[in-house]
């Protein structure tokens, strides 16, 4: 019975663990703002120029830990996740001690929320996880049986309900802020773009490759492109939905619509400046 338990644990272990690395990797390249990441789990407890490199150090430990469960056969390999996740568990403990408001930076930062009992608990519970797996010798990803099966989502069941992010996550969800006033890089709008049948329709009267102009108007992004004949392109983006709608229109040089790309969407040629 032991045997299954830990051959149902390891893929746990080493998915957790590989979701953990590359969240904190993530928060590390994104632009946060300043001295976010020190807020995050035990680069609370050093000087902040100290907080990136803990985090880079920890998400590579977690990789290499992964690994070592699925390649290495050697005892040393299935004991270092015991001892990974014990002291996670003592420091997170500690954590909540001595700093009660910082986060538990487990999953970046998505795990912002104040370290708690679930936190810790989850730590335990992987640690229980590793030491089966270290006391039963398994290694590499075991196929899913009919025994496996059941305790493998009872531990994903436990280790969800031990993960405060969950409550997050949904509460974004609930809470999600209307498209006009949700932040869209103009780049994701602008690859959009160029994906679209209007572009390729347009394409080949363009005589640049980026903007000379961009905006957003609610929940529409707006890029100004020159045309031949003296003319402007003018592409409106939708923000919302996943196949989002893309318009267009063409500006001469006396400021008239030449050509719109859809003479049904009456409010984007409104909307629409025009260039004299």
């Amino acid at each position: 019975m032991l045997s299954i338990i830990a051959a149902a644990a390891l893929p746990i272990l080493v998915v957790t663990l590989a979701l953990g690395g590359v969240a904190k990797l993530a928060t590390v390249g994104r632009e946060a703002s300043p001295g976010a990441l020190a807020r995050l789990g035990p680069a609370v407890l050093m000087p902040e120029r100290f907080a990136r490199p803990a985090m880079i150090a920890c998400a590579l430990v977690e990789f290499v830990l992964a690994a070592d469960l699925l390649v290495v056969d050697h005892p040393v390999a299935r004991w270092l996740p015991v001892a990974f996740f014990a002291m996670a568990t003592y420091v997170l403990w500690d954590l909540r001690r001595r700093r009660p408001d910082a986060g538990c930076g487990c999953f970046g930062d998505v795990s912002d929320t104040p370290v708690g009992l679930r936190s810790i608990g989850r730590a335990a519970a992987l640690t229980a996880m590793a030491a089966l797996v270290a006391s039963a010798g398994v290694m590499g990803l075991p196929d899913v049986t009919a025994e496996t099966a059941p305790w493998i989502g009872g531990g994903v069941a436990l280790l969800l309900a031990c993960s405060p992010e969950i409550d997050g996550v949904v509460s974004r969800l609930r809470h999600r802020a209307p498209c006009e006033q949700r932040p869209t890089p103009p780049g994701r709008a602008l690859s959009r773009l160029r994906t679209s049948a209007e572009w390729r329709a347009h394409a080949g009267t363009l005589l640049a490759d980026e903007p000379s102009d961009m905006w957003r108007e609610l929940c529409w992004r707006f890029f100004v492109f020159p045309a031949q004949g003296d003319a402007e392109v003018v592409f409106a983006v939708h923000l919302g939905g996943r196949r989002p709608a893309v318009r267009a229109v063409v500006v001469g040089a006396d400021g008239q619509v030449a050509a719109p790309g859809d003479r049904d969407d009456a409010s984007l040629r409104e909307s629409t400046p025009v260039s004299a």
